[in-house]
């Protein structure tokens, strides 16, 4: 059975060094997929109404095909043309919590992601939710620059 890391994009150059990063281990261990994640910031405590959550609904799966088409495919595709197994997964929610959940739902040797570039003391050292996935995922977690 192949071993399989959980790679975690966010869409920008850092992300791409993390999706780099995972590629080089998959070809260090041989028998690996890549499962390839992008995570939309969403919460899901918010009051409205029935139309309102219609719409939010709607906004939600528009947000889901874009980030799968302008994200996550492309990375899938850069993946498999080096050869290696890769499939994406796009979800909302908080991106430490999803991560770590994907990771466990796939039994992942390991996490990796980069390290965010925004303001503010903590989130020069890693980004508040690298830093979050870091403290509290239950499987190690690589974070690249």
């Amino acid at each position: 059975m192949p071993s399989k890391l959980v790679i975690g994009l966010d869409g920008h150059a850092s992300g791409e060094r993390a999706l780099a990063h995972g590629m080089r281990l998959a070809e260090l261990i041989g028998s690996c997929e890549l499962v390839i994640v992008y995570v939309i910031e969403w919460s899901p405590f918010s009051f409205q109404t029935a139309e309102e959550n219609a719409q939010r609904h709607k906004r939600r799966e528009e947000e889901i095909a874009m980030a799968k088409n302008r994200v996550v495919e492309p990375a899938i595709a850069r993946v498999t043309e080096a050869g290696i197994t890769a499939r994406g997964v796009v979800r909302h929610g908080d991106v430490a919590d999803t991560l770590n959940a994907i990771s466990i739902k796939e039994n992942a040797e390991q996490i990796v992601v980069a390290r965010s570039s925004e303001g503010g003391f903590a989130k020069r050292f890693f980004g508040s939710s690298t830093s979050n996935l870091v403290m509290n995922a239950t499987v190690p977690v690589t974070v690249v620059n």
